[in-house]
């Protein structure tokens, strides 16, 4: 039986087919050929799902695309409208609060976590504001405290401060939140912080 960790063919086959950079290192394939395969591979991407510069850049760079031919690349990409991190940015923000009623806090991380600079970022979080936060908390809190209706009123509380908190709104506006859903559903009893704060 032979040792592990030696070279030769299972060692190749481990590794797979060489990458865009090593061929084009050993010479397999021009600048300009590379170029095209990382067009393609792009264009591909971004028929799935539009992506920020940075994201097709990681994954150009996990394909072994080398800097040389991404860079020249992704700028005529950017050049002609097909990446455009502001507009990203923008449609980022705009789905994740309306759709789905995060606050900027979260917003910001996941903005961040995809690369768009902290400058694009900023002006696209400039969509939310306070009173769209309050309003999206409200919105969050109704749907969680409605689904909860026949469990202990601190386990619900705990829940739907949870959620919001997992959205990225602050305790304060996610305990007012609560408590106004509650009231609403008839619920007079003590503030929602009073869950927590009796621990």
């Amino acid at each position: 039986m032979a040792a592990r960790g030696q070279g030769g063919r299972g060692e190749g086959k481990r590794r797979g087919r060489p990458s865009v950079g090593e061929r084009l290192e050993a010479g397999e394939i021009s600048v300009e050929e590379a170029a095209e395969l990382a067009r393609e591979a792009v264009l591909r991407t971004l028929t799935a799902a539009p992506k920020s510069r940075a994201e097709l850049a990681r994954s150009l760079a996990r394909k072994g695309y080398p800097e040389q031919v991404v860079d020249p690349v992704l700028d005529r990409f950017e050049e002609v409208r097909l990446v455009d991190d502001t507009e990203y940015a923008d449609m980022i923000v705009r789905t994740r609060h309306h759709e789905k009623g995060q606050a900027r806090r979260a917003i910001s991380a996941e903005l961040y976590r995809r690369g768009v600079d902290p400058e694009t970022a900023a002006a696209a979080l400039e969509q939310v504001d306070g009173d769209d936060e309050r309003a999206a908390a409200a919105e969050l809190a109704r749907k969680h405290v409605a689904r909860t209706r026949g469990l202990d009123r601190d386990k619900r509380v705990r829940r739907a401060v949870g959620a919001l908190s997992r959205k990225g709104h602050s305790p304060s506006v996610a305990f007012a939140a609560v408590k106004d859903a509650l009231v609403a559903e008839g619920d007079e009893a003590g503030d929602a912080e009073d869950v927590f704060l009796d621990d």
